[in-house]
């Protein structure tokens, strides 16, 4: 596969850096979390968002779909919720005397998945499978969903009562899990200051549009990845399979997710190549859901973020000369 010129490099980055500051005009402060989600809609995964009420979730997920000029749904799960809610139906239609299919709110670009741990594992496993699959099955007729495509479920880690945890499994087809986090105090007053003028994502001007994205999405597949980054990527996944403080550890499949997201990561700060230092920066948001902790390590207060700084200062980084 053909490398990026220096040219195409600079075309991504431009047209990131414009996305990301058309995103960050209405989410302050958040400029990390705001790459990160971005990286994810570009690497083709999907965001797990675990954070309070009214931090700007929703916000994030809103207005990447609308610098991006893409479609957005939001779909609040509920108990009694069901799995045609999200992916649709098929309907007989009385005037053609034949079966419709009736799209449900995933056919979208960007999908805001409110509160999945809310809603029953049938459901859960419904919108799992088309961020897996990207198709809906509807009485064996497949169905693509739109490209880019981007699903941004949230949890709210303090009210847990009536909640259906996310099994480690469905957890694991996350690219990446975020917590957006309280602003400091100066941002905090511009947030209030924009609220009260009522900016908001409805108002932000398209930057790009999807055709565009899927074009940066298509160049992060060129991005080079030296064969000891490859080895690096692997042995840092097998340290955590090993540590003492890990049940579970992380699955290839979570190798190749830091992979990809390295890749779009490194075209996103101006690079066609991918560093070290992408990994480092990405190994939280992608290794940290996949672990599961050894209950012991639980109860002595230890945290994946724990068992991933003890494997980088482990493994040792490829040298220039290797990579």
């Amino acid at each position: 596969m053909q490398p990026l010129s220096p040219a195409e490099v600079r075309s991504f980055a431009n047209a990131f850096d414009r996305i990301a500051a058309g995103v960050s005009s209405v989410v302050f402060g958040k400029a990390a979390v705001v790459r990160l989600a971005l990286t994810a809609l570009l690497a083709e995964g999907h965001l797990l968002v675990e954070d309070v009420p009214g931090v700007g979730k929703t916000t994030l997920a809103r207005a990447i779909a609308a610098v991006v000029q893409g479609a957005w749904r939001r779909i609040q799960f509920t108990p009694d919720l069901l799995p045609s809610d999200v992916t649709g139906v098929t309907i007989f239609n009385q005037a053609t005397r034949g079966f419709e299919f009736h799209p449900g709110p995933v056919f979208a670009n960007i999908v805001i998945a409110d509160e999945i741990n809310r809603a029953s594992p049938k459901t859960q496993s419904a919108l799992l499978e088309v961020m897996e699959e990207r198709y809906v099955t509807v009485d064996g007729v497949r169905h693509p969903v739109p490209r880019p495509f981007l699903v941004v479920a949230t949890q709210n880690p303090v009210e847990m009562d009536g909640t259906y945890r996310l099994p480690e499994a469905q957890l694991d087809r996350f690219l990446m899990k975020l917590s957006v986090g309280y602003p400091d105090e100066a941002v905090e007053v511009e947030v209030v200051r924009a609220a009260r003028a009522g900016h908001s994502p409805d108002q932000l001007r398209a930057l790009t549009d999807t055709e565009i994205v899927r074009t940066l999405i298509g160049l992060t597949a060129r991005v080079y990845l030296a064969d000891p980054l490859y080895a690096y990527a692997v042995r840092l996944a097998a340290a955590t399979r090993n540590h003492p403080h890990v049940r579970v550890g992380v699955s290839p499949r979570g190798v190749i997710a830091l992979t990809r997201a390295a890749r779009a990561y490194a075209c996103t700060v101006g690079r066609g190549y991918v560093l070290p230092e992408d990994f480092k920066e990405l190994l939280a948001p992608v290794f940290a859901h996949r672990l599961l902790l050894m209950p012991d390590a639980q109860m002595r207060g230890a945290t994946p973020h724990d068992v991933l700084n003890d494997v980088l200062n482990t493994v040792p980084v490829p040298t220039p000369a290797t990579a």
